[in-house]
């Protein structure tokens, strides 16, 4: 996957900077051949784009600035419709190579099965690496109708890359009992339903690498509704911008969004939320 784009492709706003000068790289990832409810997570990419142009630069939150960062607006591929494993490679190389230049990977999704070809890469040059997941789903079934590569298995994927107690999944409301249980061993350190104990987890994770993945279905669905598989009981817009304050106190190494589904919420509220989110994540991971 080339991170040379071509020039016809709209930049989210404020990351105009050249590849060469930025310290924050985004590019999509507009694949969901997995998606297990409904479809059209893989618009999300070009959606935000546009969306995004509704939005100022600036944070209020945070009192930071895009135009003041230095980040790199790849594009994004043509990722094989159908294909999981072709398009969980080339999305390993495009973030190999990003690390392999000292820049931190920003993927928008997507469905979440993508964040395995980050977590690939990343791994190889971070062997220490932990992921902080903010998520409705455990995402750790070993197969889902018979395949090992799906949005559903994404987390137990990466289990058998970095293995028991590197994994800390928040916000989680919805898996068969097996994977609570799985999890309850110690294979990944789970929270039910809320945030509660992130803060706790980022200080005790201390400057390890870490990269931090977000499904936006955590949200409430009655605040994002444009998700492929919605689940009541979700966090609020306000709790996930506290979270997001706490990854300044990480070594984030890269990180990604996932699952807008813009199709399925025609008011473009989903969007339009993604589009903050992102903002203030690139914002809150910028290096300043």
């Amino acid at each position: 996957m080339a991170l040379n784009k071509s020039g016809n492709v709209q930049n989210f706003i404020g990351c105009d900077a050249s590849y060469e000068d930025a310290k924050v790289v985004i590019f999509g990832a507009p694949f969901d051949s997995t998606t297990s409810n409904k479809p059209g997570a893989r618009f999300g990419p070009y959606a935000v784009r546009a969306e995004s142009h509704g939005l100022e630069t600036y944070s209020p939150y945070q009192d930071l600035d895009l135009e003041e960062a230095q980040i790199y607006d790849a594009g994004e591929p043509e990722l094989p419709f159908g294909r999981p494993q072709p398009a969980l490679d080339m999305i390993e190389a495009a973030v190999a190579q990003i690390l392999a230049d000292d820049k931190i990977p920003l993927m928008i999704g997507g469905e979440h099965l993508v964040t395995l070809g980050a977590i690939r890469a990343a791994v190889k040059k971070y062997p220490d690496l932990r992921i902080i997941h903010l998520d409705a789903h455990t995402d750790l079934r070993d197969e889902f109708l018979g395949e090992s590569l799906s949005h559903a298995t994404v987390m137990r994927r990466c289990h058998d890359i970095l293995g028991d107690g590197r994994i800390f999944q928040f916000g989680i409301r919805s898996g068969t009992r097996e994977e609570f249980k799985w999890a309850e061993k110690g294979h990944t350190h789970l929270q039910k339903f809320n945030l509660d104990g992130l803060a706790e987890a980022v200080a005790a994770l201390g400057d390890a690498p870490v990269y931090f993945t977000l499904d936006l279905d955590v949200l409430d669905p009655a605040e994002f509704p444009g998700t492929g598989t919605p689940e009541a009981g979700g966090i609020h817009f306000k709790d996930l911008l506290e979270a997001i304050a706490c990854l300044k106190r990480l070594n984030i190494v890269g990180c990604d969004v996932v699952e807008l589904a813009p199709n399925l919420d025609t008011s473009g509220i989903s969007t339009a939320m993604a589009c903050k989110v992102i903002r203030e994540l690139l914002l809150a991971i910028g290096r300043f």
